[in-house]
């Protein structure tokens, strides 16, 4: 019984899972074509007060049970990873 109750739940973690990649890969796309505007304009990739308004926004919004310091690793992650897709994407270009 206990075994069963796990996988439903672990299948809906999986679920989670693959609409959070969705959703991340939607995100990179966005970012890409931010970094291609600035590209164009020839604006820094890093902006680090646009960064710290996303996370304080974030942090307002967050209800836990994650802990706040939780989301701002977590999203430091996503953004840095952003970045680092936009500074490759400028450099093939």
């Amino acid at each position: 019984m206990m075994l069963s109750e796990i996988e439903v739940l672990r299948e809906e973690i999986d679920k989670i899972d693959s609409k959070l990649l969705q959703l991340l890969n939607e995100r990179s796309k966005i970012a890409l074509a931010i970094g291609e505007i600035k590209k164009k304009y020839n604006l820094p990739v890093y902006d680090p007060e646009r960064e710290k308004k996303i996370i304080e926004k974030l942090i307002k919004e967050n209800t836990g049970p994650l802990e706040n310091n939780a989301i701002i690793r977590l999203f430091e992650r996503i953004i840095d990873e952003a970045r680092r897709l936009e500074r490759i994407r400028a450099k093939g270009d």
